[in-house]
């Protein structure tokens, strides 16, 4: 009987060596979440293997705001004269898994490493708070940030970036679009979309996407588990065409009022050309993009820096 994660022989000449070896002593037992009885314990384990431990930063502090929360990272030494930088971070996990703790790692290393205060969005989660939920938490964040950040967490309010992993990456794009939108809009700086779903409308035949029939026997998330998901956010399928579910949906004009974007996809994800697509809309807008693709990785390689 095969293991849960075995590699699939269609891969396994594709992928990092470095990460097949990781793969086959730590993730190869794994049981999938998609095959599994639906537990809210579930969200206690790791939601990825293999991650750092968190750095030392100047201090953190969680806030509870209306209906989430947040965990602020402050850099050490002595706030610069008009602020710091602050970068709004969502976690991956499907809209479904992961919590405060799920990307204590990577909020630190980009504390200290950039210099900024990163505030880490601890957004309501699937299915029990299904869309557009964690787009209205991604909105109260964005809100707190500009309208308290200054006076509260000793913050530049016109040098705010959004950012996120994975589904992150999904609430970090359509929040872009939703500053534009309030009145008066909040202007960004910059997103960081790493591994990003962009387009819920994607099917395992590859059509729009190509990667997800390329890379259907990729390790860890495959088709099944990426629709799997779906289904828990997005439980009604006339929702998923949204571009607030699917900012890669998104009218051309309003791309032209989003930041710079950097975009990291991987070359072994399902996600890989729905990421493409939306850094290649971007510069059609006139928005700078720089797209960044990791060979022979496959989606979850960025949070596994341990």
């Amino acid at each position: 009987m095969s293991k849960p994660g075995t590699l699939h022989s269609s891969i396994i000449l594709r992928l990092d060596p470095e990460y097949a070896t990781f793969h086959n002593e730590h993730i190869i037992n794994l049981p999938q979440v998609h095959e599994l009885p639906w537990d809210p314990s579930i969200r206690n384990t790791p939601t990825i293997a293999g991650s750092s431990a968190p750095l030392p930063v100047g201090r953190v502090k969680d806030y509870h705001l209306t209906r989430c929360g947040v965990r602020v990272f402050t850099p050490e030494g002595s706030r610069p004269e008009r602020g710091w930088p602050v970068f709004i971070f969502f976690h991956g996990g499907g809209w479904t898994l992961g919590n405060i703790n799920t990307e204590n790692a990577f909020c630190t290393n980009m504390c200290k490493g950039a210099k900024c205060v990163v505030v880490s969005v601890d957004y309501r989660l699937a299915p029990e708070n299904p869309y557009p939920e964690a787009v209205e938490d991604a909105v109260e964040a964005l809100q707190w940030v500009w309208g308290q950040g200054a006076p509260m967490l000793g913050i530049d309010t016109r040098r705010i970036a959004v950012g996120g992993a994975s589904s992150g990456g999904n609430l970090a794009a359509v929040l872009t679009h939703k500053a534009a939108q309030l009145y008066p809009p909040i202007p960004l700086v910059f997103q960081l979309l790493i591994v990003p779903v962009t387009d819920n409308t994607a099917s395992a035949s590859g059509v729009p996407h190509a990667s997800w029939h390329e890379n259907k026997h990729t390790p860890w998330l495959s088709p099944e588990k990426m629709l799997w998901y779906r289904r828990q956010y997005l439980p009604q399928e006339p929702t998923r065409a949204r571009w607030d579910a699917s900012p890669l949906l998104a009218q051309d004009e309003m791309f032209r009022r989003v930041p710079k974007a950097w975009i990291a996809v991987t070359e072994l994800d399902i996600l890989r050309d729905e990421g493409i697509a939306y850094g290649k809309k971007l510069l059609r807008a006139g928005v700078p993009a720089e797209i960044k693709t990791y060979k022979g990785a496959p989606h979850p390689i960025m949070a596994m820096d341990g």
